[in-house]
């Protein structure tokens, strides 16, 4: 039997879309495979690399000014 990892790419990505429809209409035992299988298809392809500036949706300005402190430091009770 052929293992995973000799499988290639498109044939595991169609396999993990069967397997995962499969074990969204109720199969129970499918959602293990599916989700075996797209392990296998991460570990391939690595952490998908996120660009945390994009995901600021507010303007520039408001990014890059800083924030007062809510405490004055240095001044007593």
């Amino acid at each position: 039997m052929t293992t995973q990892q000799e499988l290639p790419d498109e044939v595991l990505s169609t396999m993990a879309t069967e397997w995962r429809r499969k074990a969204l209409a109720g199969d129970l035992h499918a959602r293990g495979i599916a989700h075996e299988l797209e392990r296998e298809l991460r570990r391939r392809a690595g952490a998908p690399f996120t660009s945390y500036d994009t995901l600021d949706l507010r303007p520039l300005e408001a990014r890059t000014a800083r924030r007062r402190r809510w405490w004055p430091f240095g001044r007593a009770r």
